[in-house]
């Protein structure tokens, strides 16, 4: 008995020691005392294994003693089996920061480095613009019109874009421009995200383009021509990058760029011959000025020794020779405006480089550090504020539309639907705000960027499927008064622009992520490159303590037993305990996946997927948990963020479950089972109940579906194109009034108090005032509401040949 008590000591004792990486010396005090005590009052065998494990750990944690013989072998191994980082690797892990992606590497995440930086919101003017300019500029386009119609933004609108200084969000004030924070940018995209060409088309210039190049890398002189004119519309910018053989690789882009001289004006001059193919560049039709990615040579070096110079970005103006530009794309859904772009034998002075010849070669850096912050913004937040008009619209179309004499929002069919809409627009929201909010304290997220970009696009559209559903009929059959179709067409855009999602998911969120955020990693290689042993001992070491710490924390916290310290409040507290505990098995699946794998791990990208799908949702989760804390909960919140919650821990556990059936050394992948979910698999689905009160909530005039939707368009006013939003809002206001006028005219219908043939709802209303069933009041009421729901159910149609291009080609199938 004795034995065993002292065998449970030494191991508690072991994972407390493990659980706060206090160190060799710990863990050796800890065996040593315990094998002491069993040696007197127990077991010789138990007393002999601890103190043969305090030999061992001494031998290999002590500095002093690992030092001289372990230590050695192991930088020989590891420089065998590290995966080979190529140069433009190197350049995508040194961009950006890293933040709280690091912190959930680490196993133990410090929520006062989430929380330290709190979401202030927007300035007064930011606000104002938010409220005016972006309001007028939505409520000047419907989607039809733009799609089909015109094929194109109303002149109008783009007379008002340039005005107001939409392209103009990310330049300084100094160059005319409005000079937003992060946060702003993310919340003017998400207003107009009801219109998918306006979104894109406002969003590009003011992501990855020329603007933002100059910003950060132009020479005072292309700065001083160009910015101001980008800021006011005079100049239209377009960005090619991407090409027939370059895509989610951009590094292999085959344009070219030779270094040559050329007669100009009869004057002999250095420039750059250049020869490209551009695809899938948005704005190209119409720009004035086009950022151009092609690969650099001087060949003849007439710039220096360097012959290949790498991948360069030049400013060309759209009317120099050579240059093909103007023919359209027709992306699915929106045709937005985008083409193709092409050069032959283009000659270009070498001051078009952006930043002149000391930034030639220096285009995928270039690229990366503006990509990483780009990404964060423009796709994400039109996902966050197609999710919020989604809310708006199924919320309010499903209470409205009855069928078996109730809502179709009280079935428990559409509720399920609904209520995923509602929570993935919450997590959508969170994670924009905050994580620009982040930008906006000087951080570059590189990893988060890929993880926003890839969950929020691929959330984006789950909701605008989900909202499709559930209005059946009214949206699958296109006009002018569709508000979702044409938006849920394009959202295959979203998911295949800046970096395929497959792609996003499979090789960058946990590829980058793995040596980008690791507290260790990056060290252990850098000292790999500079055969350094002393810098290799302190990281792999450190490295080592680390597993050790998440393997005990993983285990522990798994059992319930020393759940972490989290500064939140009852309703979220558990939550963000999760968040810590499945951080701890993110960090040991990690280093069990690039030890066993090793430089193998770069080609197991299902594998790579699942890991980074778990540091993704808790991501995600922190977000959720971030925002419950700083803002003032409404009424119906706190479900909303429960549910949000439960959704994202399952599919953290899920991922974590399919990484453990599919990692390919079985042993090891037994042992993290048993060590990370020891107890089984606790993260169910959220549950019915909370599905139930989610949807009531984004389908009735209630505090948290206005909170959810306030990102969006939700005035009407005069003059302006019609706005589902409001009309909806507007008939939820009176839905209790005009539901208990339904039930009344029903129960007097099946009394048989009422004509049989009133089938129609405007039949029977007009039955119930005749037979005193209503006031006149109510019967006034129930007219004008049941026309506002009318209009809103009702679809398009057009004439047999309207959509027919060639008429001459129209069948007439019955001819008199």
């Amino acid at each position: 008995m004795m034995t065993f008590i002292l065998f449970i000591v030494a191991l508690a004792g072991l994972l407390i020691v493990m659980r706060r990486e206090s160190g060799a010396m710990s863990a050796i005090g800890v065996m040593a005392i315990t094998g002491l005590l069993s040696l007197i009052f127990a077991s010789g065998w138990l007393a002999l294994v601890l103190f043969i494990g305090a030999a061992v750990t001494a031998a290999a944690g002590l500095p002093g003693f690992r030092q001289g013989w372990l230590t050695p072998r192991i930088f020989a191994m590891f420089k065998k089996v590290a995966p080979k980082v190529s140069d433009t690797e190197k350049v995508a892990l040194e961009a950006g920061t890293v933040g709280w992606d690091g912190e959930l590497f680490t196993g133990r995440p410090d929520w006062h480095n989430l929380l330290i930086n709190r979401n202030t919101g927007l300035s007064e003017e930011e606000q104002a613009f938010v409220d005016n300019q972006c309001t007028q500029a939505i409520s000047m386009c419907n989607a039809w019109d733009v799609a089909v119609e015109r094929a194109d933004l109303p002149k109008e609108l783009w007379d008002f874009l340039k005005k107001e200084k939409f392209f103009g969000m990310i330049i300084p004030k100094e160059y005319g421009g409005l000079e937003f924070s992060a946060k702003a940018q993310t919340a003017v995209l998400q207003k107009l995200a009801a219109n998918e060409s306006l979104m894109v088309s406002v969003g590009v210039p003011n992501s990855l383009g020329p603007g933002e190049l100059l910003v950060k890398y132009g020479t005072e002189e292309q700065k001083n021509h160009y910015l101001p004119r980008l800021a006011d519309g005079r100049e239209i910018p377009c960005f090619g990058l991407t090409g027939p053989r370059a895509g989610s690789d951009a590094t292999s882009l085959p344009d070219t760029g030779i270094v040559c001289k050329q007669k100009v004006d009869g004057k002999e001059v250095v420039g750059i011959r250049l020869n490209f193919e551009k695809r899938w560049i948005t704005l190209a039709p119409i720009a004035t000025v086009v950022g151009l990615a092609f690969r650099m040579f001087d060949p003849d070096g007439l710039l220096g020794d360097t012959e290949d110079y790498g991948i360069t970005c030049a400013l060309i103006p759209r009317d120099t020779k050579g240059m093909e530009i103007g023919r359209r794309h027709c992306p699915i859904g929106s045709p937005f405006l985008n083409g193709p772009i092409k050069g032959k034998d283009v000659f270009i002075p070498l001051d078009y480089i952006i930043g002149g010849v000391d930034m030639a070669g220096q285009g995928w850096r270039m690229l990366v550090e503006c990509l990483s912050v780009g990404r964060c913004i423009t796709l994400p937040s039109g996902a966050a504020g197609a999710a919020a008009y989604s809310v708006g619209t199924a919320g309010g179309f499903t209470r409205i539309r009855r069928q078996f004499n109730t809502p179709v929002a009280d079935m428990e069919g559409v509720q399920e639907p609904l209520a995923r809409i509602g929570a993935k627009t919450y997590i959508a929201q969170a994670a924009v705000n905050h994580t620009a909010n982040m930008i906006d304290k000087g951080e570059k997220p590189a990893v988060p960027s890929a993880i926003l970009k890839y969950h929020l696009t691929e959330f984006q559209r789950g909701v605008l499927t989900d909202a499709m559903d559930v209005h059946g009929g009214k949206t699958v059959t296109l006009g002018p008064r569709n508000y979702l179709g044409i938006g849920y067409s394009g959202a295959a855009v979203s998911i295949t622009v800046e970096g395929a999602n497959i792609m996003t998911r499979s090789l960058m969120i946990f590829g980058q992520g793995a040596i980008r955020c690791h507290p260790y990693v990056l060290k252990e290689l850098a000292a790999k490159d500079n055969d350094d042993i002393k810098a290799f001992d302190d990281a792999f070491f450190g490295h080592a303590g680390l597993i050790f710490g998440n393997a005990a924390r993983a285990f522990t916290q798994a059992l319930g037993l020393g759940r972490a310290d989290v500064p939140f409040d009852s309703a979220s507290r558990r939550y963000a305990q999760a968040v810590a505990r499945f951080s701890a098995a993110f960090g040991l699946c990690s280093d069990a996946a690039m030890t066993t794998l090793g430089s193998e791990l770069k080609m197991r990208e299902l594998i790579s997927a699942r890991l980074g799908d778990m540091l993704s949702n808790l991501y995600l989760a922190s977000m959720v948990l971030k925002n419950w804390h700083e803002t003032q909960p409404v009424e119906g919140e706190k479900e909303v963020m429960e549910y949000s919650m439960s959704l994202l821990l399952h599919r953290t556990e899920n991922a974590l479950d399919e990484f453990l059936q599919n990692l390919p050394n079985r042993a090891v992948a037994m042992v993290l089972r048993g060590v990370t979910m020891p107890l089984g698999r606790r993260w169910d689905s959220p549950q019915d109940d909370l599905a139930r009160k989610l949807a009531r909530a984004i389908s009735t005039d209630t505090p948290i579906r206005n909170k959810l939707i306030a990102s969006v368009w939700t005035t009407d006013s005069e003059g302006t194109v019609e706005n589902p939003v409001a009309r909806y809002n507007g008939l939820l206001k009176d839905y209790d009034k005009a539901e208990q006028l339904y039930r009344k005219v029903t129960k007097a219908y099946a009394k048989g108090e009422l004509p049989m043939t009133a089938l129609h709802p405007e039949e029977r209303f007009e039955a119930a005032l005749e037979a005193g069933v209503y006031t006149k009041e109510e019967a006034d009421f129930m007219r004008q509401y049941e026309t506002v729901v009318l209009e809103m159910l009702t679809v398009d149609d057009f004439a047999f040949d309207a959509f027919a291009q060639n008429k001459e080609s129209v069948i007439d199938h019955n001819p008199s």
